[in-house]
C-alpha cells in the first residue's frame, strides 16, 4: 500500500503563488509516477501535471508556464509550485501515484487540499 498526504492549500489572491506538497509513504518502487489532479465543483477531475521516475514532466495546457511539478526522492515528496494563480485555478488539488508491480498497475490518491483563488 501507498499513502499520499497533501498539504499547502489555502486562500490566495489572483496573481499570487502557492506551493503544494504531497508526502508519499508505504511500499514504493522505482516505477512510481506522481501527478497532481484538480477538481472544481461541477467539473471533471483534470490531470494538470505529472512527473515520472526519470523526472520527465508533463503539464496541461491550462497550467503550462505557471505551474511546476518536482520531486524530492530523499524526502519522498512531490511538489506543485503554482504561480500567477487565476480565479479558475480554484479547486481541490489531489495527489496521485501510479505504480507498476510485476502483477498489477496500482492507483493511489490523496485526500485532496483546497486551493481558493479570490480577491
Amino acid at each position: 500500500q501507498v499513502q499520499l498526504v497533501e498539504s499547502g492549500g489555502g486562500l490566495v489572491q489572483p496573481g499570487g503563488s502557492l506551493r503544494l506538497s504531497c508526502a508519499v509513504s508505504g511500499r514504493i518502487n522505482s516505477s512510481i509516477r506522481l501527478a497532481w489532479y484538480r477538481q472544481a465543483p461541477g467539473k471533471q477531475r483534470e490531470l494538470i501535471a505529472s512527473i515520472d521516475s526519470t523526472d520527465n514532466t508533463d503539464y496541461a495546457d491550462s497550467v503550462k508556464g505557471r505551474f511546476t511539478i518536482s520531486r524530492d526522492n530523499a524526502k519522498n515528496t512531490v511538489y506543485l509550485q503554482m504561480n500567477s494563480l487565476k480565479l479558475e485555478d480554484t479547486a481541490v488539488y489531489l495527489c496521485h501515484a501510479l505504480m507498476r508491480t510485476p502483477w498489477t498497475l496500482d492507483n493511489y490518491w490523496g485526500q485532496g487540499t483546497q486551493v481558493t483563488v479570490s480577491s
